[in-house]
């Protein structure tokens, strides 16, 4: 799957979306960041809560926060594949996967790269999904770390049958290092969203 992501820097966000939404992506990938847990911060999130309602594909999330819970009463009533969120910014992991499959959500957590796949020992057999970092979050047209790829086979060795995905700095040249390992879903944000032919640069990503 390829899931794109919209840039935080756009100044036309609401026309990125459904852009994305009408090209051949299989997803949308939303990055929430609220300026404690990283830097950035998500402008007008209620407004980007309202214009992801209009969308018809499904939303790949991505928080970047420390009081996860508290965005989860906006999200849930999305058009959600799965919800990403990170171990080390929260005290009750457990309590916010609890919370996500209650509802009938994917739950993933995400893997920054400084941390190895050790890091999902006490949660990996109760959630659906593993996103690897390729690069910090929060912060984008960040150059990819290949290096963090060795990753994916350590948490597959973990488990087989999880769902893998990979975000940060994918283009046309690390993408041939990146189709090498089992990935699932790899996301993809200024490769697809700075061209004038969003579909052109999916296909490539795909191909």
């Amino acid at each position: 799957m390829i899931s794109v992501s919209f840039l935080k820097s756009n100044q036309e966000r609401n026309l990125t979306i459904k852009d994305i939404n009408k090209s051949i992506a299989n997803l949308i990938h939303v990055d929430i960041m609220d300026g404690i847990y990283v830097e950035s911060k998500t402008a007008n999130y209620q407004e980007l809560i309202k214009s992801l309602k209009d969308t018809n594909k499904l939303l790949d999330i991505h928080l970047m926060v420390k009081d996860v819970k508290s965005y989860l009463k906006d999200l849930i009533n999305l058009n959600v594949w799965a919800i990403t969120f990170h171990i080390e910014a929260v005290n009750n992991p457990k309590e916010i996967i609890d919370y996500l499959k209650m509802h009938n959500i994917k739950v993933g957590i995400a893997i920054n790269p400084i941390y190895s796949a050790n890091i999902l020992e006490d949660y990996i057999d109760i959630i659906d999904y593993v996103l690897v970092m390729g690069v910090n979050p929060g912060m984008g047209g960040q150059k990819c770390m290949l290096d963090v790829l060795d990753k994916i086979n350590d948490i597959k060795k973990i488990r087989k049958d999880i769902l893998i995905g990979f975000d940060g700095g994918v283009n046309d040249k690390t993408i041939k290092e990146i189709k090498k390992y089992p990935v699932d879903n790899i996301v993809s944000g200024s490769f697809v969203c700075m061209s004038n032919d969003y579909n052109k640069q999916i296909n490539i990503l795909k191909n």
